[in-house]
C-alpha cells in the first residue's frame, strides 16, 4: 500500500537546495498529519559529498528519511537521468504523494516522470490539502485563471508540481534526525546517459528580484492615466525599502518590464506588505499575491476585486495619494 510523501529536492546552479522545497516539506507536514503521520521524504541529486552541506536544512526541516545520488555527472541537470532514477525509486519506495517545484527544471522533468509512471499529474498549484476521503486535493487556476479548480488524482503515488512563494517556510526542529540513503546510480544508468557534456555556460544576471522583497509597491493599468505612472511607484517603493511589482496588463501596456510581473504567469509573492495601485484584482493576479501578510489596495473603485482581499482599502486616485503616503512616511520616519 502506498504510504509516505516524497519531494524533489532540487540543487541549483550555485549549489543550494532551490528554496521552493523547503515549502513543499512545509506543506508536507501538514498533510502528514491528516495522513496519520506518513513519513515525509526526499530525493536528491548531487557531486560527491555535497549533501554534507545539506544535512542541517534537512534536518531543521524534518525530513524523515532523504534518497541521495551522487555522481560527479550530476553537477549539470540531465533530464532523461534525472527520470529514470526517480521513476526506478517511485517504483520502489511506493510513496503516496509526489510533489515537485514548478520551477523550469521541475516543470520539464514532473511530466515525463508521470508519463512514464502512468499516474496523473496537476501542475502549477497554490495549494494542497487533504479531503475526508485521505487524497490529495490540489488546487490550481483553470480556464486563464479565471476559476480555480481543485482536482484528485486516482492513481498512486498522487503526483502536483507547486508554484515557488504560495507556501510558507519554517524551521521544524533542530534536534530532528532523518535518515540519509545514498543509492546506487549505476544499477538504472549506462554511460550513453551522460553523453552530453556541458562545455560552458553563459547566465545573463538577474536585474529585478521581487521575490524576496519585503515591501511591495504593485501597480496595474490604473496608473497608466499619466505617463509618470510607474516613476511615482519606484519613489514610494525606494522611500520604503522596497519593490516595484506590476499585473499582466501594466506589463503588456509596457509601462515595465516582465520581470515585475505578479500573478499567475508571473512571479509569486509573498511580502509583509503589498500596496496594490490602480490594480483591479483578477484572479490571475491574486494567485501570485494574496499570501502577503498585510494588502494595501488604493483604487477609485469601491468594487474592485482586490478590496475583498485586502486588509485597508483607501478610495481615491493613486495619484494624489501616493505623494502624500510618500511625504508623511518621510516625516515621520527616522
Amino acid at each position: 500500500m502506498s504510504n509516505g510523501i516524497l519531494i524533489f529536492a532540487e540543487v541549483t546552479r550555485d549549489n543550494y537546495i532551490h528554496t521552493v522545497f523547503f515549502e513543499l516539506v512545509n506543506k508536507a507536514r501538514e498533510l502528514s498529519k491528516k495522513l496519520d503521520g506518513q513519513p515525509i521524504m526526499a530525493v536528491i541529486f548531487s557531486k560527491p559529498d555535497l549533501v554534507k552541506e545539506f544535512q542541517e536544512g534537512f534536518t531543521n526541516t524534518g525530513i524523515d528519511k532523504v534518497f541521495v545520488y551522487e555522481d560527479n555527472a550530476f553537477e549539470n541537470y540531465s533530464t532523461q537521468t534525472y527520470a529514470n532514477l526517480i521513476t526506478e525509486l517511485v517504483k520502489e519506495i511506493d510513496p503516496a504523494i509526489f510533489l515537485i517545484g514548478a520551477t523550469n527544471q521541475g516543470r520539464d522533468l514532473a511530466p515525463r516522470i508521470s508519463s512514464a509512471l502512468q499516474t496523473g499529474l496537476t501542475a502549477d498549484c497554490i495549494e494542497l490539502d487533504i479531503n475526508e476521503k485521505g487524497q490529495l486535493a490540489a488546487t490550481r487556476p483553470t480556464f486563464g485563471g479565471q476559476l480555480m479548480a481543485t482536482i484528485l488524482c486516482k492513481t498512486f503515488p498522487q503526483m502536483a508540481t507547486v508554484r515557488e512563494g504560495v507556501m510558507k517556510k519554517e524551521v521544524y526542529n533542530q534536534n530532528h534526525k532523518g535518515e540519509v540513503n545514498r543509492l546506487d546510480v549505476s544499477k538504472y544508468v549506462e554511460d550513453s546517459d551522460f553523453c552530453i557534456e556541458i562545455l560552458e555556460r553563459h547566465i545573463e544576471q538577474q536585474k529585478v528580484n521581487i521575490k524576496g522583497a519585503q515591501i511591495i509597491v504593485c501597480g496595474g493599468y490604473g496608473m497608466a492615466s499619466k505617463p509618470d505612472g510607474f516613476k511615482l511607484l519606484h519613489e514610494l517603493a525606494e522611500t520604503l525599502g522596497g519593490e516595484v511589482g506590476a499585473t499582466r496588463a501594466a506589463v503588456d501596456a509596457g509601462m515595465t518590464e516582465h520581470e515585475r510581473q505578479v500573478g499567475q504567469t508571473g512571479v509569486t509573492v509573498r511580502p509583509k506588505l503589498y500596496i496594490g495601485c490602480g490594480v483591479s484584482g483578477a484572479v490571475q493576479h491574486r494567485a501570485g499575491m494574496q499570501e502577503s501578510s498585510k494588502i494595501i489596495s488604493i483604487n477609485t473603485d469601491v468594487n474592485a476585486p482586490l478590496n475583498s482581499i485586502a486588509d485597508y482599502t483607501i478610495t481615491g486616485d493613486a495619484f494624489e495619494i501616493i505623494p502624500k503616503l510618500i511625504k508623511y512616511y518621510k516625516k515621520n520616519s527616522k
